[in-house]
C-alpha cells in the first residue's frame, strides 16, 4: 500500500512541477540543448512512474495484499451477477483478478488522456499570453522603449 501511495503521490507532484515550470519560462524563449536533455528525462521518468510504476503496484496490492484472485467470484446484488456456474443467472463469471486488471486498464486510460490534456495545455501557453496580454492596456513609450508616465 504505500509503494502505491508513493508512486501515486510521486507522480502527483512531478506533474505539478510541468506547471510549476511552465508559468516561469517564457513562452518566446529558444530550447537549449541541455533544457531538452532535461525536460526529456524528467518526461520519460513521469511516463515510467505512470504507466510502468502506478499500474504495477496496484496489482501487486490487489492480487497479494487484498487477495484479488482468479479463483474468487464476485457476487453482488442477490442473484444479478451471480454465474450460471454458481446457480445464478448471469452468463460469465468476474473474477476478482478481472476486476484488478479492469482497473488497471482503467488507470492506463486515465493517464493517456491526461497525458493528451497536459500535452494541449503546454501548446497553448502562446495563445494564453497572446489572450492575456491583450487584455492589458498598453501604455504610450519613449523612443528608447522606456513606458512614459505623466507627471501630476
Amino acid at each position: 500500500m504505500a509503494a502505491l501511495v508513493t508512486s501515486i503521490l510521486v507522480s502527483v507532484l512531478m506533474t505539478f512541477g510541468i506547471f510549476a515550470y511552465a508559468k516561469r519560462r517564457p513562452v518566446d524563449a529558444d530550447l537549449t540543448w541541455g533544457e531538452a536533455m532535461v525536460g526529456s528525462v524528467y518526461v520519460f521518468t513521469l511516463c515510467f512512474l505512470v504507466y510502468g510504476i502506478v499500474p504495477h503496484q496496484w496489482l501487486t496490492l490487489a492480487e497479494n495484499e487484498w487477495g484479488f484472485r482468479a479463483d474468487k467470484i464476485v457476487y453482488g446484488w442477490g442473484d444479478i451477477v451471480r454465474p450460471i456456474s454458481e446457480g445464478g443467472h448471469f452468463p460469465f463469471d468476474i473474477t476478482l483478478r478481472a476486476v484488478s486488471d479492469a482497473i488497471a486498464a482503467g488507470l492506463y486510460i486515465v493517464f493517456v488522456a491526461g497525458q493528451v490534456w497536459l500535452w494541449a495545455w503546454w501548446q497553448k501557453r502562446a495563445q494564453r499570453a497572446k489572450e492575456a496580454a491583450s487584455s492589458v492596456p498598453e501604455i504610450d513609450k519613449s523612443t528608447y522603449g522606456r513606458p512614459l508616465v505623466k507627471r501630476g
